[in-house]
C-alpha cells in the first residue's frame, strides 16, 4: 500500500524496469494506492528459484 496513486505508479515503474532487466515478469494488479505482485514461472507450473530471486530484488524497491 502506498500514500497515493502516483507513489504506487513510481513503484510499478521500478518493478517494470527490474523485470525487464531480469527477463522475468510478475503479474501486477494496481488498485489506486495498492499494488499486488504475483510471481510464478508459467513454464514450470509454479514457483522456482528464479521467482524467489526476483522477489528478493523486488522487496528492495519497496518503501
Amino acid at each position: 500500500r502506498f500514500a497515493d496513486f502516483r507513489a504506487a505508479m513510481v513503484f510499478v515503474n521500478g518493478v517494470a524496469a527490474l523485470a525487464e532487466r531480469e527477463g522475468h515478469h510478475p503479474d501486477i494488479t494496481i488498485r489506486y494506492a495498492e499494488v499486488t505482485l504475483v510471481l510464478s514461472t508459467h513454464s514450470a507450473g509454479g514457483l522456482t528459484a528464479r521467482d524467489f530471486d526476483l522477489a528478493r530484488k523486488l522487496e528492495a524497491l519497496s518503501p
